[in-house]
C-alpha cells in the first residue's frame, strides 16, 4: 500500500502534486494542508477529490472530519491533538475510513481498540514536512513495535510515515507494516509521476508476510 500525503513547494501545489501521484499510480492521497483557512482546505479538497474520483482512488482529509464527511470523502486522518477517535466514528456515515497517528505501543494499542482503519506510525526518521515531530522510531523501533503489536493479537494495518526513502522502503516491509505513507520524496523528485512509479514497483516487488 502507497499513501501520498501532500505537501506544496515553490513549484507544487497540493492539487499539482496529487494529479502527479495520481498519474504515476497511486491510489491514495492524504489531503494534508496545515496552517490554511478551512474555505481554502475545501476549495482544494473539492478539487482533489474531483482528480480521485477520475482514478478511483481513496481521499483522506487530514484533521477535518466536518469537511471530509461534508465533500463526500474517503474518510479522515486524525492526530493526536484531534478528535477523539469513538467520538469520530459515531459522526462518520457507514463506510468512512478513519486513521490515526502513533509512536508508540501504546498509542498503537489506544487506536485499534478504539477501531481505527489503518493506524499511520512514524516518524521513521526526522522529516522537515511535519512540525512538531513526535521520537523518531528508526528501524529497529518498528521491528520491536510491529514484532509486539502482532503478538498481542492486533491486526489493524499499520503504515510506516516520516523520512522514507527508496532504500528504506524494503527493509521498513520486512517489519510487517501494511504499507508506506511518503511525502517528500514524490514532492520533491524531479520527476514525481516516475517515482511514484518506481515506488510502486518496488513496493510490488517486495513478497507479502
Amino acid at each position: 500500500m502507497l499513501q501520498f500525503i501532500t505537501h506544496a513547494n515553490d513549484s507544487k501545489n497540493h492539487l499539482e502534486i496529487a494529479e502527479m501521484a495520481l498519474k504515476g499510480g497511486c491510489r491514495w492521497i492524504q489531503l494534508r494542508m496545515k496552517d490554511v483557512d478551512e474555505h481554502i482546505i475545501e476549495h482544494t479538497a473539492l478539487q482533489v477529490k474531483c482528480l480521485c474520483n477520475q482514478y478511483n482512488a481513496i481521499l483522506i482529509i487530514d484533521d477535518y472530519i466536518e469537511l471530509a464527511i461534508r465533500i463526500g470523502a474517503s474518510g479522515v486522518h486524525l492526530g493526536k491533538s484531534d478528535m477523539p477517535i469513538t467520538e469520530a466514528r459515531a459522526l462518520a456515515p457507514d463506510g468512512f475510513i478513519i486513521g490515526g497517528t502513533a509512536n508508540t505501543l501504546e498509542d498503537m494499542m489506544s487506536l485499534a481498540k478504539d477501531g481505527v482503519d489503518y493506524i499511520g506510525l512514524g516518524p521513521f526518521k526526522f522529516t522537515q514536512t511535519k512540525k512538531k515531530l513526535s521520537p523518531v522510531i528508526g528501524l529497529e523501533g518498528y521491528k520491536q513495535r510491529m514484532s509486539q503489536f502482532k503478538d498481542l493479537g492486533y491486526r489493524t494495518p499499520v503504515v510506516a510515515i516520516g523520512g522514507i526513502d527508496m532504500q528504506d522502503i524494503h527493509a521498513l516491509m520486512d517489519t510487517q507494516i501494511s504499507g508506506i505513507a511518503l511525502s517528500g520524496l514524490i514532492l520533491n523528485a524531479k520527476d514525481p509521476v516516475e517515482q511514484t512509479q518506481l515506488i510502486l514497483q518496488l513496493l510490488h516487488s517486495i513478497p507479502q508476510r
